[in-house]
């Protein structure tokens, strides 16, 4: 399967398929300084355009097909780690995975959002969009984290909950709302990452947490850029402009206090190195975990209920 290439990656990928081809007539030609000097100029290339990328670049980063998701990362970075389903009350959400394993020594519990790659994985995932059961079986998990002390760990994938009839029929306004309220209590510590996609309540249904950490090339917003475009303009046409309006880039979001730390990508994105992005964020977690342990439960909860009260206030 051809991989996608997105527009501006193409003048990159142009020098690298130029290197290739040199690279195979380097025994018998002397073109080694030749090969050097394109090398140097993809890396500046590279960083001139991944450091001056517009928001609606970073969201076509944030849904690149190859970019690592949640069953990567848990792959890359955790230990024995041992997957948990169902919800207990209607069935297992293919959309939302978790269960338990060890970080760098640390027994965690890890909850996260998963897409799939291709057609048949995405139709098995549902697009990465929970439904209700998907949040409630996270809410299970939640509970076995505080009963064994264990920290929680989630990852936000998602362009939304899924908002179909039989969604609502089984309550997904209430799920969310009552993760949202759960977490903001609950005893041990919580580190929430947006990897990915983060879309209104589909990801906040899991976003509760003490310390919130943003990928570079993610996005995190109450609607997506098209849907925006959509209800202003009537029209898809405008969604650049739209991610522009919404300030939904990490950068912004760390501006606007909501998220606490970046999480800085591999050179080109995520997608290129899954590795050494998953051993960047176990890195972060485990300081981060570090931190969070020295609080008491009580204090712990008292400063995320602080956290996430402080936010949206303004001053006239």
């Amino acid at each position: 399967m051809a991989k996608l290439v997105l527009d501006f990656e193409k003048p990159i990928l142009e020098l690298e398929q130029k290197i290739e081809e040199m690279r195979k007539y380097e025994d018998n030609l002397d073109i080694a300084d030749e090969i050097k000097t394109l090398e140097s100029k993809v890396n500046q290339l590279r960083d001139s355009i991944f450091t001056n990328l517009t928001r609606w670049q970073r969201v076509q980063l944030a849904r690149h097909p190859d970019r690592p998701y949640t069953m990567d990362y848990l792959n890359l970075m955790l230990d024995d780690f041992v997957e948990l389903h169902g919800d207990r009350h209607f069935g297992d959400d293919k959309a939302i995975v978790g269960g338990l394993g060890t970080l760098g020594g640390e027994p965690v519990v890890v909850i996260g959002h998963q897409k799939g790659r291709d057609t048949k994985s995405n139709v098995y995932r549902n697009f990465g969009m929970p439904n209700p059961e998907g949040y409630r079986k996270a809410l299970r998990l939640m509970h076995l984290a505080a009963k064994f002390r264990r920290p929680v760990i989630t990852m936000l994938d998602t362009p939304g909950a899924y908002p179909g009839i039989e969604a609502e029929e089984r309550g997904q306004a209430e799920a969310i709302a009552r993760n949202l309220f759960e977490m903001s209590h609950l005893p041990v510590p919580i580190v929430v990452v947006i990897i990915g996609e983060g879309a209104s309540g589909g990801a906040l249904g899991i976003g509760v947490g003490d310390r919130i950490l943003m990928f570079e090339n993610a996005w995190y917003s109450v609607i997506a850029p098209e849907s925006c475009s959509s209800i202003l303009w009537r029209s898809w046409d405008y969604k650049e402009q739209a991610a522009e309006a919404l300030k939904l880039s990490a950068s912004d979001l760390v501006e606007q206090g909501i998220v606490d730390r970046i999480v800085p990508e591999p050179q080109g994105g995520a997608h290129r190195n899954h590795a050494m992005a998953a051993e960047t964020l176990k890195n972060i977690l485990r300081e981060e975990l570090k931190a969070l342990k020295k609080l008491k439960p009580e204090k712990l909860v008292q400063k995320r209920i602080e956290k996430f009260s402080a936010m949206g206030r303004w001053a006239e």
